[in-house]
C-alpha cells in the first residue's frame, strides 16, 4: 500500500522501563528516517521523568492527534491499543501497536522486531485493515442519556456482586428471547478473541460483518452464542430490578450505570479503526501463536 508518513505520534498508557525502551527505539528509527515525531502529553511527561536530560520533544493533546499525525504508534498491550483505538477511529488515522503486554492480538509488532518491521512500514510494506467498533447507547424514555464506543465488546452485567439478571433481547424490531443469566457479552469480530472467547463464544475473522452475542452463565443449557448480521441493532431491556447497580462495560475500561426500564442499544459504530500491520501479518498465525493451536502436530503445510 502506497502511503507516506511525515508525522508520527507515539503514545502509551503505562510506563515501565521496558515500555520506555521500546518508545525510544521507535523514536530513534523514525528520526533517522526524517520523520517528525510527536508524543502524547502523558507519554512525554513519563519519558522526561525517566530521562530529564533527553532531547527536545514535542507533545500533542489527544484531541489534536488525529489532525497532526499521519500514524499513531501505541506501545503497550492490547488494553492500551483499545483505549487509543476508540479515540483515533473517529479521526481516521491509522494505528499500529508495539506489544509490551500479554497476548498481543491487536499489537502486531514485538519489541525485538521494531527495527525490521518499522523499516518495512516506512518502505510502504504494510496493510491497513478496518475493524469496526460497537456503539452502545442507553435510552431513558426515548432519549439517549449515555453513549460509548467499544472496539472489543460491550458487557451488560448486574454490577457490584455478580448475580442473575433477567432481560429481553430484540434485533432491530424482531424479538429474540427472554434471558436469565449473569449478563450478556456483545462482541465485534475483533473482540471475539477476548472476553467472548473465554465465555465460550466463537472466533471470528476480523473482516466479518457480524456481531456475536454470548450469554454469561445462562440459566438454561439451550442458550448458546448467537452470531448476527453486523448491520442490525441489538436492543436490550431489563425485566426485573433485582440488581442494585446494573451497568454496561465497554472494553472493560468504561462503565456506565443504567436502570430497569432503560433500553440499551448496541450497533456498529459509523467510524472503523484503521489498524496497520506489517507485511506478512496473518490473523491465523496470530491465533496459532497466541492460542497455541496444534503446536504438537508440527504445523505441516499443504504441498
Amino acid at each position: 500500500m502506497k502511503q507516506s508518513f511525515e508525522t508520527v505520534a507515539i503514545v502509551a498508557r503505562r510506563y515501565s522501563d521496558a515500555i520506555i525502551a521500546s518508545i525510544n527505539a521507535v523514536e530513534a528509527l523514525l528520526r533517522r528516517n526524517g520523520i517528525d515525531v510527536l508524543f502524547g502529553a502523558q507519554t512525554l511527561a513519563a519519558m522526561e521523568q525517566h530521562d530529564p536530560t533527553g532531547s527536545e520533544r514535542a507533545a500533542v493533546a489527544d484531541q489534536e492527534m488525529g489532525d497532526r499525525a499521519d500514524l499513531v504508534v501505541v506501545v503497550g498491550g492490547d488494553g492500551s491499543l483499545l483505549g487509543f483505538g476508540r479515540e483515533m477511529a473517529v479521526c481516521g488515522v491509522p494505528v499500529v501497536g508495539v506489544n509490551r503486554g500479554g497476548l498481543g492480538f491487536l499489537a502486531a509488532i514485538s519489541p525485538e522486531h521494531i527495527e525490521a518491521k518499522f523499516s518495512e512500514i516506512l518502505e510502504g510494506r504494510f496493510t491497513i485493515e478496518e475493524h469496526f467498533l460497537l456503539q452502545a447507547s442507553i435510552l431513558r424514555e426515548g432519549q439517549v442519556i449515555a453513549q460509548q464506543s467499544a472496539l472489543n465488546d460491550v458487557v451488560v452485567s448486574p454490577g457490584g456482586v455478580m448475580g442473575m439478571m433477567e432481560f429481553a433481547l430484540w434485533l432491530d424490531d424482531e424479538y429474540v428471547y427472554d434471558q436469565r443469566s449473569d449478563g450478556l457479552i456483545v462482541a465485534s469480530p475483533t473482540g471475539s478473541t477476548a472476553y467472548a472467547l473465554s465465555a465460550g463464544g466463537p472466533i471470528m475473522h476480523p473482516g466479518l460483518d457480524a456481531i456475536v452475542v454470548v450469554p454469561m452463565f445462562p440459566h438454561t443449557l439451550t442458550s448458546r452464542p448467537l452470531v448476527v448480521p453486523g448491520n442490525q441493532v441489538l436492543r436490550l431491556r431489563l425485566l426485573n430490578d433485582s440488581s442494585s447497580a446494573p451497568q454496561i462495560s465497554c472494553d472493560s475500561q468504561v462503565q456506565i450505570r443504567f436502570e430497569a426500564g432503560d433500553e440499551i442499544q448496541i450497533q456498529k459504530h459509523s467510524h472503523p479503526l484503521k489498524l496497520l500491520s506489517p507485511s506478512g501479518h496473518s490473523f491465523y498465525e496470530a491465533c496459532r501463536s497466541k492460542l497455541d493451536w496444534a503446536s504438537r502436530l508440527g504445523g505441516q503445510k499443504l504441498r
